[in-house]
């Protein structure tokens, strides 16, 4: 049996918070006739272990009977759990209010209280309405259908049934939109984690191809409710980064912000997605030199992390997003001991978090502690963070992050003067960038200089070499397809720093100054 489903019911038991583990004792407790409640005394076991030993708990609770039906047992606690913190979230998902309310409109209907049934439902189709929730909905409308059937042709008309058919035939409409939409974003997505930004026409094309039905829909989309409305402008945002357009990108951004931001409309959008449009909108606006915006987006995402009701899920948004915006706005502007402190938390986090942090996640932060170690000049630390992005099989299929960290493996191979194993890193990385087809302008210059250095052992000439690089990736990352590159690592201002014997930071803060100065 494989070891995660072994250690479902201890993973469950330690998300639990103290309320949650309250509420689960006490509902246990009514359930207790005599001796201690071994669902109870197995939770508490569970609970102290620091990892999953089913042979420590058989051997604490040798000679009880519910260990010859060990696995039921587990089953059960588990599903008493769960049960528990149903009914403890119950008041505060709207979801499950809802499904209360149609249970009860069952259980009304079923006792032929036919008016009491309606205005449950009643109820509901406008709780249901108010926050959108097109799925239920059509339950709700579904169970309608059964009071209209009942109540036959005494009490109903033409126009009732009229009336009822056109409602439902707009939440339909509203449902496959919503279909149709997360389905070009998904897709659109997914090629992202691959390929990340377009590095050449082609890649453009591809995009362009998945998004080609949202452009048709700009008229249609103000007829649709906030949910359809934010995945709209949210897939075309990220569209437009693919591409490399920032400036429509912080357009179609800024719409959803809009709409988060007002307080005469309901807020139907969950946090969790909330959170990824402001921390896209973060990097966006300081990409594009918005530096005074890009603060007072980040303040805005703070404010709200401190004001909305979390849960694991979120926290684990919340600490990955707001640690990657925070990296990237300090690796912009050279600050790198600002970066190193928050460097230390993260690493920590990371830990604490495991693998409840999905795989590119993880990668994204593993590269930025890597280059937050590169700008402190610690290339030990910086190498332990590459590797775990290159022996991490999961990530096989994520083309960019991986390609970038496999360049900045051969930077910090030289800077540790690793003389033996860059030969074969060059290869490994040549190798892996042909089969992907990724041997662009960029990586041709790059991985050329490589080839030179190794073979060069004057001093003076690897100094020219430097230059080399340095003019080389000067003139081809006015390429809006090649300077992509320099957002992962800023390779022309380390070999600026090597030629003009500068520290990196230094010539980062020179570069982000001047960027200041020109949007003023």
């Amino acid at each position: 049996m494989s070891i995660k489903v072994n250690e479902a019911l201890f993973d469950l038991i330690h998300s639990l918070t103290k309320s949650e583990k309250r509420y689960f004792k006490l509902m246990s407790s009514r359930h207790t006739i005599g001796d201690e409640n071994n669902y109870i005394r197995l939770f508490d076991a569970i609970g102290k272990q620091s990892t999953y030993s089913e042979e420590e708990l058989f051997s604490f609770f040798k000679g009880e009977a519910f260990l010859n039906r060990f696995s039921i047992t587990k089953k059960r606690l588990y599903d008493h759990i769960l049960f528990s913190l149903d009914s403890f979230h119950s008041s505060n998902s709207i979801d499950a209010q809802l499904y209360k309310m149609l249970h009860s409109f069952d259980i009304l209907f079923e006792k032929s209280l036919y008016e009491q049934s309606r205005r449950v439902l009643r109820s509901a189709e406008k709780l249901a309405g108010k926050h959108q929730k097109d799925e239920i909905l059509l339950l709700i409308f579904k169970k309608e259908k059964k009071l209209i059937e009942t109540e036959g042709n005494s009490s109903v008309d033409n126009v009732k049934i009229t009336e009822h058919t056109n409602k439902v035939r707009g939440m339909l409409d509203e449902v496959k939109t919503y279909n149709n939409f997360w389905e070009i974003k998904s897709k659109l997505f997914l090629l992202m984690s691959k390929k990340g930004i377009a590095r050449c026409a082609e890649d453009v094309g591809l995009y362009k191809e998945i998004c080609s039905e949202l452009f048709l829909q700009k008229q249609d989309i103000k007829n649709y409710g906030g949910e359809i409305n934010y995945l709209y402008h949210h897939t075309l945002s990220a569209y437009y980064y693919a591409i490399g357009d920032l400036q429509k990108s912080l357009d179609y951004l800024q719409e959803n912000l809009r709409m988060f931001e007002d307080k005469s409309q309901t807020p139907v959008v969950e946090p969790n997605r909330q959170v990824s449009v402001y921390t896209n909108a973060i990097y966006v606006a300081d990409r594009l030199g918005y530096h005074h915006q890009s603060i007072h987006y980040l303040t805005s995402l703070k404010k709200m992390a401190a004001t909305i009701e979390s849960n694991e899920d979120l926290e684990v948004k919340l600490f990955s997003s707001i640690s990657s915006i925070e990296f990237s706005l300090c690796i912009r502007r050279g600050d790198f001991s600002t970066a190193q402190k928050i460097a230390e938390k993260v690493a920590v986090q990371l830990s604490q978090y495991g693998d409840k942090i999905t795989p590119l996640r993880r990668a994204f932060l593993e590269f930025k502690l890597a280059v937050v170690s590169m700008g402190t000049g610690d290339y030990s630390k910086a190498l332990q963070w590459v590797n775990r992005i290159l022996n991490n099989p999961e990530l096989d299929k994520t083309e960019d992050i991986v390609g970038f960290t496999q360049l900045l493996d051969l930077l910090v191979h030289i800077e540790l003067n690793h003389d033996k194993l860059l030969p074969y890193s060059l290869k490994s990385t040549l190798r892996f960038l042909k089969t992907r087809n990724r041997l662009y302008n960029f990586e041709k210059v790059f991985l050329q200089f490589i080839g030179k250095l190794i073979k060069c052992t004057d001093q003076f000439e690897i100094q020219n070499l430097w230059e080399e690089l340095y003019n080389d990736l000067a003139a081809i990352t006015d390429n809006d397809f090649e300077s992509i590159a320099l957002e992962y690592f800023d390779f022309q201002s380390w070999a600026e720093s090597k030629l003009k014997r500068k520290s990196f930071d230094a010539v980062i803060k020179e570069k982000y100054n001047e960027t200041i100065k020109s949007a003023s």
